[in-house]
């Protein structure tokens, strides 16, 4: 395996060529360091994927009538609700679990103070 390739300054400040008195080179990143002005929607976790391949299923045994598959299609529904329920109940304006904010949140507040990019 190939040794990974550095930038020539690295080698020379590993080295020791920057140790007499001469400064290291200053790092400078390729773009300026400011938060965006939104950040995207994070994706909710997908709900009910059991019930749905379960209906799924009994459709394709059965040619993709609806009368056979009712008590299937009755138990993805059930599913569905109770998942919408949960969420609606869920409060956006508190933490989630880990302690992070919500996106839309953090659109909010990035709208109210929005990032400065240049000096008058």
């Amino acid at each position: 395996m190939a040794a990974p390739a550095y930038p020539v300054w690295v080698t020379r400040w590993v080295s020791g060529q920057w140790r007499n008195k001469k400064r290291p080179p200053t790092l400078r990143p390729p773009r300026a360091l400011a938060l965006a002005a939104k950040v995207a929607n994070r994706r909710q976790e997908a709900t009910c994927i059991t019930e749905m391949s379960v209906m799924m299923a009994c459709w394709k045994q059965n040619d993709f009538n609806d009368t056979p598959c009712a008590k299937e299609i009755e138990v993805f529904y059930d599913c569905v609700a109770k998942a919408e329920k949960e969420r609606k109940s869920q409060n956006e304006d508190t933490l989630s679990s880990r302690g992070n904010l919500p996106s839309s949140k953090v659109n909010k507040l990035l709208k109210r103070f929005p990032q400065i990019t240049r000096y008058v």
